[in-house]
């Protein structure tokens, strides 16, 4: 029993008048036809307020009170008030009135804790993810023939990781109330052989962090360049055991900080609240880094580079199902980039952009000599833009596709030195790969004996052929700035997009409140 409801002593008889019970009930759910229509088909029977069933009362406020441990807006179910209700409940009115009431509190719960508090496409529009809502009848209908604790519990997402965000959001929680890490690094860069207060306190603070047992060293040593060298593993930074800019403004962010990107990363788990596939393709474009997945273990991973960070280069999120390759792929150039970036170079000089051919709109090469490109604009322009293929080809020399209306797909590039970065945001949107041939080895193993000789027979051609996988494999492009490892430490990364920023302002507006727990 919740504490508080217990003591409002609340027993429930029978309706004493029926039309006035299902009267208040209908009124009160006229403006959500989902819940009018289960109390008329099922007769304005009571959920909550009739006998017997002060379990189902009482196992509902227990999740509601519970809801902040989610991250969620609990004023939207706020158990407190519920119990203030249910003890001033005098008539058959007011109990109609609280059943329909409690009946929303668990529907919105519902929807919440499963599927998340936001709409996402509302709050970024590049996130094009189709949320698995529930069906509010279908979740209502089957919390009534359930046992109640079982059901609500079973609401949230069930993956691992969900799991590990919420034990790192108490934990974080429990950090804040406790002080914090410690004082932050009074240095833009540290290296190995420094002494100082700065060194200190780097010290200090990767021992609050748990990369360093206690020390009283005053050294930037072996020790200490080995613990920086794991912080930066679980951060994406160059792990190379040297404290720069980076890694410094890394390890003086504080749980504060680190806690609103876990409850992000909650709200985006349940956003996500589907099936994954037993074997999928996972790109977190903050880490820079695209991984196939096999039953839960990463069997392969290569560097990444994602859309650059202006607006319309940006790259989407949302989910698919990769079909095939495109080996020696054409590059059919996008009208944005045709208009935007090659006209405007064109009209200064017909013979800009060579390698590019130009395409009628019946698919015929047009020699430039044959086009005044000056009378045109980013709209009247009639033709469009494409490159044959070759090694120096935009798309290398393998695409991977997953049709979607956005035009986004994995690809190699012949473009090799910007994979050395840390930060890797220079694409016009698509995902580029590291070692595309690789992955696409790794891919063709699930359907051939012999993946590399298969792949390399057809890169051999020349010719543009498109092999498809026996087995279609999930794509999902996500955005986690907070994630578990395999090992189930979590792992940071820096907001590049600035879109955990804004789901967190858009939570906070909601009604989410953070909040300082005791260890």
């Amino acid at each position: 029993m919740v504490p508080g409801f217990a003591q409002t002593k609340v027993v429930f008889s029978a309706p004493q008048t029926i039309g006035a019970f299902s009267q208040s009930v209908a009124a009160a759910a006229s403006d959500d036809e989902a819940v009018a229509r289960f109390y008329r088909d099922s007769d304005y029977a009571p959920i909550w307020t009739g006998p017997g069933q002060e379990a189902r009362r009482s196992a509902l406020l227990s999740a509601l009170a519970g809801a902040r441990a989610h991250g969620l807006p609990t004023n939207r179910y706020d158990p407190a008030q519920l119990i203030a209700l249910a003890a001033a409940a005098r008539t058959e009115g007011d109990r109609g009135r609280l059943d329909v009431t409690l009946t929303r509190a668990l529907l919105d719960y519902a929807h919440d804790v499963q599927t998340g508090a936001l709409e996402p496409g509302k709050v970024i529009p590049l996130i094009k993810r189709e949320v698995p809502l529930r069906d509010r009848r279908a979740n209502l209908e089957a919390f009534l023939a359930a046992e109640p604790v079982a059901f609500l519990k079973s609401l949230p997402p069930r993956s691992p990781a969900y799991a590990q965000l919420m034990r790192a959001k108490f934990e974080l929680e429990a950090q804040v109330a406790a002080g914090g890490w410690g004082p932050k690094i009074a240095a833009a860069s540290l290296k190995p052989g420094a002494t100082g207060p700065a060194v200190i306190q780097m010290r200090d603070r990767l021992v609050a962090l748990g990369y360093l047992s206690r020390s009283v060293t005053a050294s930037y040593d072996g020790t200490i360049s080995k613990a920086v060298q794991a912080f930066q593993t679980d951060m994406g930074l160059e792990a190379n055991g040297v404290a720069v800019a980076s890694t410094i403004d890394e390890l003086n962010i504080g749980p504060k900080a680190r806690l609103e990107s876990v409850v992000v990363a909650m709200e985006r788990e349940r956003w996500m609240n589907i099936p994954r596939g037993d074997r999928h393709i996972w790109v977190n474009m903050t880490d820079f880094t695209a991984k196939i997945v096999d039953h839960g273990r990463v069997t392969f991973s290569t560097r990444s580079v994602i859309g650059a960070l202006d607006k319309d280069r940006q790259t989407p999120e949302f989910s698919d199902e990769m079909e095939y390759m495109a080996i020696n792929p054409s590059w059919n150039v996008p009208r944005s980039i045709t208009t935007r970036e090659y006209l405007p170079m064109m009209k200064r000089n017909a013979g800009a952009a060579g390698h590019l051919k130009i395409i009628d709109s019946r698919g015929r090469v047009v020699p430039r000599s044959a086009i005044n490109f000056a009378k045109y604009t980013e709209r009247s322009f009639p033709y469009s833009m494409r490159q044959p293929p070759s090694d120096s080809n935009a798309l290398g020399l393998v695409k991977f596709m997953f049709p979607n209306q956005y035009n986004i797909y994995l690809h190699d590039t012949p473009s090799k030195s910007l994979f050395a970065r840390e930060v890797r945001a220079f694409s016009h949107g698509c995902i580029r790969l590291g070692d595309p041939f690789d992955f696409a080895y790794a891919l063709l193993a699930a359907q051939s004996d012999d993946p590399v000789g298969m792949f390399k027979s057809v890169l051999a051609t020349g010719v543009e052929t498109n092999l498809r996988l026996d087995v279609p494999l999930p794509v999902h492009l996500v955005y986690f700035t907070a994630y578990p490892s395999a090992k189930g430490r979590m792992e940071y990364r820096r907001d590049v997009y600035d879109r955990d920023a804004a789901i967190f302002r858009a939570l906070q507006e909601a009604g989410v409140v953070l909040e300082a727990r005791a260890g």
